[in-house]
């Protein structure tokens, strides 16, 4: 008999990971248990994925605000400096700004507006319209925010970003001045030495301020890529990717683990005999419609896979091949052409109007997602997830 599901995302339970625990022990039992529990059994090229955060957490990949305070003032040395483009985010990066303050006299911090680089909203294009603001050109200061827009909460959080902001600098010790553009070169007007904060846009910041005359610059991947006494640190990604841990602590993104997901692959091969597909995974890559939210606050979606999951989907489009290559087919006739389509399909189906509609992502961005709102951000304790079928196809 045929199959009838294809693909299927689980979310399994495990221990609460602390530091040192051994992941590969425990990804690999979790999800054994998980089998033999529900009923269900393992099949090749199944995938397992960890959440990012149990992973650093094993890590101990933790850092303070005297450790991001410490590598900001000998970096960018103590005095004033420019903090462009955050995301609004109490969890993303408050902590990371309370840190730099307590490293800095000064804070010239630029927001862009109207809303952040994953979309959080300072304001509604609407607003900016009738205010007659140009987004693209005009630079605002905190006086005139306030006389054109007044305090705007954020949607979703109830924050005023802007007074939030502006109070964890001040509350840091540090003096803090508040202005809203969106062209990198206009906190050369205030300030040599900046800390580019923005995600997926940082390396043509970057770029821009060294055209432009920057002293010094920084990405938040440029803070702590390595230890500051005996902390946590990520070498290619710094801050990029951190998460609050506690009001004065970080949990960064993990270090290398490559070798972990490769361990976790071979304990199953060893265990099971099947060969499964290893991930790790941060935020999903999808957008929120109502809140206009762009989710992938993470330098990546997958910091470490298997090689099985490089590259991208190779599908054609059954309602495509439905709606014109058999258009005139129904029942078994059809079912049996688009079989032998995907049967007899190319390796690299890019240019073929067939595949039109599908979906042309990584497959660790696509899988990533789905992971990541199969465990959520809350209470569920699942942060390992079992994604079968997802290489399957019509004809399997």
């Amino acid at each position: 008999m045929e199959r009838k599901v294809g693909t299927i995302s689980r979310g399994i339970r495990c221990p609460i990971i602390r530091e040192g625990d051994n992941l590969v022990d425990i990804a690999v039992n979790s999800v054994l248990e998980a089998c033999e529990s529900e009923g269900f059994s393992l099949r090749n090229r199944d995938v397992v994925a960890l959440t990012e955060s149990i992973v650093a957490r094993s890590q101990g990949n933790y850092a303070t605000v005297n450790d991001i305070a410490e590598d900001v003032k000998n970096k960018l040395g103590g005095g004033t400096v420019g903090v462009i483009f955050p995301i609004l985010s109490r969890n993303r990066f408050a902590i990371c700004l309370k840190g730099i303050a307590m490293g800095s006299k000064k804070v010239v911090l630029m927001l862009s507006y109207p809303s952040d680089e994953v979309g959080n909203a300072l304001l509604s294009y609407d607003q900016i319209d009738d205010a007659g603001v140009n987004p693209y050109s005009d630079v605002l200061t905190l006086e005139k925010y306030r006389e054109l827009f007044g305090y705007e909460k954020h949607e979703f959080t109830g924050v005023d970003y802007v007074e939030y902001y502006q109070k964890i600098i001040e509350d840091a010790g540090a003096e803090a001045e508040i202005i809203f553009a969106n062209q990198p070169k206009v906190i050369l007007n205030y300030t040599k030495k900046i800390i580019n904060c923005d995600i997926h846009t940082r390396v043509r910041t970057k770029r821009i301020l060294r055209e432009n005359g920057a002293e010094i610059v920084c990405g938040l991947d440029d803070i702590l890529n390595e230890s500051v006494n005996g902390s946590g640190y990520n070498t290619k990604y710094g801050l990029l990717g951190s998460n609050k841990s506690t009001e004065d602590s970080i949990k960064l993104f993990p270090r290398e683990c490559k070798d972990l997901v490769l361990a976790i692959q071979n304990k199953f091969l060893e265990k099971t005999g099947k060969l499964i597909e290893v991930m790790v995974y941060g935020d999903g890559a999808f957008k929120d419609p109502q809140g206009k939210i762009w989710e992938l606050a993470d330098p990546v979606v997958s910091p470490a896979f298997t090689d099985g999951l490089i590259g991208t989907p190779n599908e054609l489009k059954l309602k495509y091949l439905a709606d014109n290559d058999f258009k005139n087919l129904s029942g078994a006739e059809l079912k049996e052409a688009i079989s032998n389509s995907i049967k007899a399909k190319q390796s690299n189906l890019v240019g073929n109007m067939a595949s039109q509609g599908t979906t042309p992502r990584q497959l660790t961005d696509l899988i990533g997602s789905l992971c990541d709102l199969t465990s959520g951000s809350g209470d569920k304790g699942t942060p390992i997830i079992l994604v079968q079928g997802y290489f399957d196809n019509y004809t399997d």
